[in-house]
């Protein structure tokens, strides 16, 4: 029998936690069941799913895995860049027991990576009680014109339904101020990737001709769900409890009121500058950065004023790429020199925020010497 009891008696994060658990099971795991009474934190209810539904937590786990890798890469370039921690019960550090922006974005996206990957097992036919969407019959119109609902339409209505039950279940047991925030930002994801779907098309009809069309609805790639909730998360909006404890408000009037695919929060982040365990900042030192960039990869931003160290390396990449009949492509390695600016631990006292790594120019200058 499986066991973690090293999670034992840990203030676990409902969302970010248990999807990520179980993403971290090994498959065979997942497939014969042994997790659903061996994940701590589970409800009643996420349990049961567990257990009758074990062709989907196959899925699940997948989603989760999409999820997080969607937020690293949206946040790469970022002080915060959705760092996950080893051993840690909220996976991505105490800054997901803030109800911050940053926690706003991973409960969408893990959601939304939920919904994408259950809906795609759909229309591979890999679950038990799920297909293609059944509602697409029959005939429809676009701007084009009349067309027949054919091929296979991937079923989010199935994937939502089957992630708001799961993981929405832990919330709506507690229904406090932050679960309400959860919430919100869950079905925010769900409906991010409705969003993103698209009507793919196949014609018939003599010598190519569109006479008679024959479509389906299908998902976009995940990238356009992370791009989507990405922007969601520049403009969510700061919210508050109502008095009756029953709904969220805006916290500032003169702000809109949120809609359903918004993305909401309670409080403010921090700068992420400076390590700091207590509030989940990992800080920027030692992150690499781009000299001159106006963006958030910046040094003058991601080093928040402290300053960047530069070193000289030398990179091999392939380069004279020819293509051979066939069907081959052989390249020759080059070399290059690149500068790499990192940045400082602490704040710079010098009048200049550079400092040169000059023993690692020297080397490479005398290599260069000697070849010539």
């Amino acid at each position: 029998m499986l066991k973690y009891s090293i999670f034992h008696g840990i203030n676990i994060c409902s969302l970010s936690f248990l999807i990520w658990f179980i993403s971290q099971l090994p498959l065979h795991a997942v497939s014969t069941g042994v997790l659903c009474d061996n994940i701590p934190g589970l409800v009643g209810r996420q349990r049961r799913l567990c257990r009758h539904h074990l062709d989907v937590m196959v899925s699940l786990r997948k989603g989760a895995r999409l999820g997080v890798e969607e937020c690293q890469n949206q946040f790469k370039d970022q002080r915060w860049n959705c760092s996950t921690l080893d051993r840690d019960a909220s996976v991505f550090g105490k800054v997901m027991l803030k109800g911050s922006r940053e926690a706003a974005f991973v409960y969408s996206i893990s959601s939304a990576g939920v919904v994408h990957a259950i809906t795609r097992a759909c229309s591979k036919g890999d679950l038990l009680h799920c297909a293609c969407d059944p509602t697409k019959r029959g005939s429809s119109k676009d701007s084009r014109g009349e067309f027949d609902w054919g091929g296979c339409s991937d079923n989010v209505r199935f994937g939502s339904h089957f992630a708001r039950m799961f993981v929405d279940a832990k919330e709506r047991k507690v229904r406090d101020a932050r679960a309400l925030m959860n919430l919100h930002n869950n079905r925010a994801g769900r409906r991010a990737v409705k969003r993103f779907r698209k009507l793919e098309c196949k014609c018939h009809g003599v010598s190519g001709s569109c006479t008679i069309r024959t479509c389906w609805l299908a998902m976009q790639e995940f990238r356009r769900v992370g791009d989507y909730l990405k922007l969601k998360y520049n403009g969510a909006t700061q919210i508050m409890i109502n008095q009756a404890g029953t709904g969220l408000i805006v916290a500032n009037r003169n702000h809109k009121r949120p809609t359903r695919s918004d993305l909401v929060y309670f409080e403010t982040s921090p700068d992420y500058c400076i390590k700091d365990i207590e509030i989940g900042s990992l800080g920027t030192a030692g992150r690499v950065c781009k000299k001159g960039s106006l963006g958030t990869d910046g040094c003058d931003i991601m080093c928040c004023g402290r300053g960047y160290d530069t070193k000289t390396e030398r990179k091999l990449e392939q380069c004279e790429c020819k293509f051979h009949w066939c069907c081959l492509v052989k390249c020759k390695e080059c070399s290059r020199i690149v500068d790499v600016h990192t940045c400082k631990g602490t704040l710079s006292s010098s009048p200049s925020f550079v400092s040169s790594s000059s023993s690692t120019t020297e080397k490479i200058e005398s290599q260069n010497r000697r070849q010539k």
